[in-house]
């Protein structure tokens, strides 16, 4: 008699049978007749030459086993079959999609202000839109004409602008953006790394920028935050695009001396060949 072990997660109870096709039927849970070698090879084949491949895609037959194949045979499981992740949508779009946040900045005197901005996800260029103190629905309707208004100008054709849930951002800001073909894609809720660019450079601009300075008024910081833009897109390399700049200049002598420019009173240095 041979006695067929089991997985963990199998039906409770042993399976005891005199054939020894018991142990591949026991794994798989009572009632179900093996798989032949053969399709289980086919099956194995079609998983390492299509990876991108559903479970549906091996075929009706195949479908409860799939699994437990690609487990046993050292398979990664198989991708969702609903369509492109969320990473595929970013890299296959990049070069047509923009995210939005807002981020707070408290003054001395304990006047809250609030910056509305864009990122472009395939270089990562920032635009700044505003800075505001009520940052209301009108306010922000002004913002996305004044965005639709930047695009026209430098004939940029974006089909995407990632942003949350945050109220601020209204039905009019959304439809601003539709008549110009931008459609307008909110991410899931508490999925904060599903506008993980946009959330990036609010961290960058408060770590590199922001935490080290005292702001007094409104024009104080709409000039800081200009300023840092300013030197963030042409000067600050950046890993994600191979440490290019987010905006290429034109590059100096190879032979010239280094020069260091001062930014923000010299707590931010750019270096760069002399021309």
């Amino acid at each position: 008699m041979v006695v067929a072990t089991r997985d963990p997660g199998d039906g409770p109870g042993l399976a005891t049978q005199d054939r020894p096709e018991a142990l591949e039927l026991s794994a798989s849970g009572p009632g179900r007749p093996p798989l032949p070698d053969e399709q289980v090879e086919l099956i194995c084949r079609l998983a390492r030459e299509n990876p991108r491949w559903a479970s549906c895609d091996h075929g009706r037959a195949a479908q409860p086993w799939s699994g437990r194949i690609r487990h046993r045979h050292g398979l990664p499981p198989a991708p969702r079959g609903e369509g492109p992740t969320w990473s595929d949508f970013l890299r296959s779009q990049a070069h047509r999609v923009l995210a939005t946040d807002f981020f707070h900045v408290d003054a001395v005197d304990g006047q809250r202000y609030y910056a509305l901005f864009v990122i472009e996800i395939e270089h990562r260029v920032v635009h700044l839109l505003g800075v505001t103190t009520t940052p209301n629905g009108q306010w922000v309707t002004q913002m996305a004409r004044k965005l639709a208004w930047d695009l026209q100008e430098a004939k940029r054709t974006i089909g995407f602008l990632i942003r949350d849930r945050d109220t601020k951002f209204t039905a009019a800001f959304d439809e601003v953006l539709r008549a110009e073909g931008i459609e307008t894609v909110r991410t899931p809720v508490r999925a904060p790394r599903t506008n993980a660019f946009a959330e990036r450079w609010v961290e960058t601009v408060r770590a590199e920028c922001l935490d080290h300075l005292l702001i007094f008024s409104h024009h104080q910081l709409n000039h800081v935050l200009h300023v840092y833009v300013e030197h963030y897109d042409p000067a600050r390399p950046h890993r994600g695009i191979g440490l290019e700049a987010p905006r290429t200049t034109v590059p100096g002598d190879p032979l010239g001396n280094v020069e260091r420019r001062d930014v923000l009173g010299g707590f931010i240095h750019e270096y760069r060949r002399a021309a």
